[in-house]
């Protein structure tokens, strides 16, 4: 009897020893497999986004910018600040991404790459929606941007051209009028394209300023009588106040041009140009190069817009008087 006791008793510690030992190695498997999963965990990143205005264009490529980083693979958590206009916001903003220590900003506009730049010179700063990168002094030069920014410029070289000349042999106008914040650097670089394109025809230029949103309906009024077409540029200012210049202009029957598609989108005839969403994505596919690959800024050339095309919006003409042409067939893209 005492032997079975002992027996039974062996027979119990040698279970309880194999029980033990298969416990620890089930611990230690599960300890290994959720370090693993952590080190195959992709790094979360803060961006930082910074915008001068809220406008369909500006929207449309900070849209394109995150999409390209989820295509990337990147996991990003987004801060988006809208300065409404206001440089003083706009500082101000791009200083407490600075103190924050985000990642990476993205500066969706010429006056808030400014200020991100003014704000870190160690943050990486991706921008886009800039006109002219280099005479805002942002980057020494577009093949090579020195310091902690590139990104896109919402500028293409024929653009402006090109839409002086459809003007030109396309309508009967003596006179263009032009809208735009005289405070905003990117407006007036393109506002002097505007009167180099017009040298060399017989057309003159009827000049409107403003410096908010609230008086670029009185802006577009004042060119009634004045001016035989009107050309939008990609002012932000002017742009997110687009509806009133498109009311006046349908009011008066006077053919407004815009600087990029959306503004065609929302009422305007014709623009040559290129969907924002497409510099935002460009941008944000730079923004990857930085984040994933070790990239820095500097070694990342500044982009131009890829797709350049004429788009006329078949309503907008009929709300103008504008008889459409066969032959535009063969030069645009249509939207209604």
């Amino acid at each position: 009897m005492l032997e079975r006791i002992k027996s039974f008793k062996a027979i119990a510690a040698a279970g309880l020893m194999g029980t033990l030992l298969l416990s620890g190695c089930g611990s230690e498997s599960t300890n290994g497999d959720a370090g693993s999963s952590d080190k195959e965990k992709e790094e979360s990143f803060n961006i930082g986004v910074t915008q001068i205005v809220e406008h369909p264009s500006l929207d449309a490529a900070l849209d394109g910018f995150k999409k390209a980083l989820e295509d990337s693979g990147i996991e990003a958590s987004y801060d988006v600040q809208i300065a409404q206009g206001d440089q003083n916001n706009n500082q101000s903003i791009a200083n407490n991404f600075a103190g924050d220590g985000v990642d990476l900003i993205f500066a969706n506009s010429t006056p808030s790459a400014l200020s991100a730049l003014n704000a870190t010179k160690d943050i990486p700063i991706v921008f886009t929606s800039v006109t002219d990168p280099v005479g805002a002094q942002l980057v020494k030069s577009m093949d090579s941007p020195e310091g902690n920014i590139t990104g896109t410029t919402d500028t293409h070289p024929d653009a402006i051209p090109n839409m002086v000349k459809f003007i030109n042999e396309q309508f009967e106008a003596g006179t263009v009028g032009v809208i735009y914040n005289s405070g905003e650097q990117n407006s007036e670089v393109q506002i002097e394209k505007v009167r180099e394109a017009l040298s060399s025809t017989d057309m003159k230029l009827a000049e409107a300023t403003v410096s908010n949103s609230s008086e670029v309906k009185q802006a577009a009024e004042s060119l009634v009588g004045k001016a035989d077409a009107i050309y939008i540029i990609t002012d932000n200012t002017v742009v997110s106040a687009l509806e009133s210049v498109i009311q006046v202009s349908n009011d008066n029957d006077i053919p407004l041009f815009v600087g990029e598609l959306d503004s065609v989108k929302r009422g305007g005839f014709a623009a040559y140009g290129f969907d924002y969403e497409d510099i935002g994505y460009e941008a944000g596919e730079m923004a990857a190069k930085i984040l994933k690959d070790g990239k820095k800024p500097s070694e990342l050339p500044v982009q131009y817009p890829q797709n350049l095309k004429l788009v006329i919006n078949k309503k907008a003409a009929e709300e103008m008087g504008i008889d459409l042409k066969e032959e535009w067939s063969d030069l645009a893209e249509f939207v209604e």
